[in-house]
């Protein structure tokens, strides 16, 4: 069973931690956004923290990482992108060859520059990377982004001494619950000082209850139809909504005043900070912010891949932060019978964003440093 510690348990994140000796990192995963943000939120706090730290990104040419990674200013270096078998084929044969040529390559890469610590957070290019530590006897930690974990970090873990781990009861022996590393336009949102410029910021009454609506950056069919097919109901109520169409599907604006619909949204800080209830999938980060950040929710799951989204879910859901609809429920019935007498309800509405933060945190990122830091203490003391 996971345990939890709190941050001072784990260790304050302040500057009597910075060491004057430069510490080298080797920072492994990427393909989704769920990878590559946690990432990159500790490399940033890593950076911050310790001025003369040298950081590597490890990931493959086809994720998003290898976008996001020299944007935010990191090196990147690249292996293979080897998907784990799943059937007995042509590439089945020729994937232990390709991955002992991945962690040869990332041995040779630990021992050319030094590294000192190696950070997974799953992905492709997280299981050469703890293979290679291993057999390097550098220490490796994991953080695991969801509820029900992948299988590099399943592997992974079965030798792993330091595990992080964003959601409780993830099972993964031995732990420790640090949350999910976030963006600190998200840490350090105050979502009621920021209300008013957050909702002129989208062009939106800033008087009026608002619906916040996402299916994230790739859009939720889903969602989008089945709240956008009861626009007109939602604002005779006397709300707004800002929906978050998505890049997927075709943008239908069902012409509503008072109902906004944008393609994307690069500011969802501020979306966080305009609403009062919000429809989403349950994505890791997605649940993490929500209930960090103490916003009601309706949390839809992605009803295809491997059902980790109804994970981590779970927890937020239990605690009363949030509602659980299933995707294929998501309808004007639901409309009606769920999500309007909640948008209509202050008192409903306070109570389950109470709930929320009781389920969520928002030092994940610090937690997680806390947690290297100890790894790299076994590393000195050996």
């Amino acid at each position: 069973m996971s345990i939890r510690k709190s941050g001072r348990e784990l260790g304050e994140c302040s500057d009597e931690r910075i060491s004057p000796i430069v510490t080298k990192y080797l920072l492994a995963g990427g393909g989704t956004a769920g990878h590559v943000n946690p990432l990159l939120a500790l490399a940033d706090l890593i950076t911050r923290l310790e001025a003369d730290a040298e950081i590597v990104v490890l990931g493959t040419k086809e994720g998003l990482e290898a976008r996001l990674v020299p944007e935010r200013g990191y090196e990147l270096q690249t292996i293979e992108r080897l998907p784990f078998p799943r059937r007995p084929n042509g590439y089945a044969l020729k994937f232990p060859a390709k991955y002992a040529r991945a962690v040869k390559r990332v041995r040779a890469l630990i021992r050319e520059r030094g590294i000192e610590v190696v950070v997974g957070f799953g992905g492709y290019a997280s299981a050469p990377a703890y293979r290679a530590a291993f057999l390097e006897r550098v220490p490796y930690v994991i953080h695991e982004a969801n509820a029900k974990p992948g299988l590099a970090n399943r592997q992974g873990a079965k030798r792993a001494k330091f595990v992080g781990v964003t959601f409780a009861g993830t099972p993964i022996a031995g732990a420790i619950v640090t949350g999910m590393p976030l963006r600190p336009e998200i840490t350090g949102l105050d979502r009621v000082a920021l209300r008013a410029d957050a909702r002129a910021h989208f062009g939106l009454d800033p008087k009026l209850r608002t619906l916040l609506v996402t299916g994230g950056s790739q859009g939720a069919r889903a969602i989008n139809r089945g709240i956008g097919g009861s626009a007109a109901e939602i604002v005779a109520t006397g709300a707004q909504v800002l929906h978050v169409w998505g890049g997927l599907t075709e943008l239908e604006d069902p012409g509503v005043n008072g109902y906004h619909v944008i393609p994307y949204c690069d500011r969802m800080d501020l979306a966080f900070a305009a609403c009062d209830l919000a429809v989403s999938r349950a994505g890791s980060t997605t649940v993490s912010e929500l209930s960090g950040l103490g916003v009601p929710a309706v949390l839809v799951p992605y009803a295809v891949g491997n059902g980790e989204q109804r994970f981590n879910a779970a927890g937020v859901v239990r605690a009363g932060g949030a509602i659980l609809v299933e995707d294929n429920e998501l309808n004007s019935e639901c409309v009606r019978a769920t999500l309007l007498p909640l948008l209509s309800s202050d008192t409903r509405l306070a109570e389950m964003s109470a709930r929320a933060k009781t389920a969520g945190t928002l030092d994940g990122t610090e937690r997680l440093y806390d947690l290297v830091r100890a790894a790299l203490g076994t590393k000195e003391n050996s």
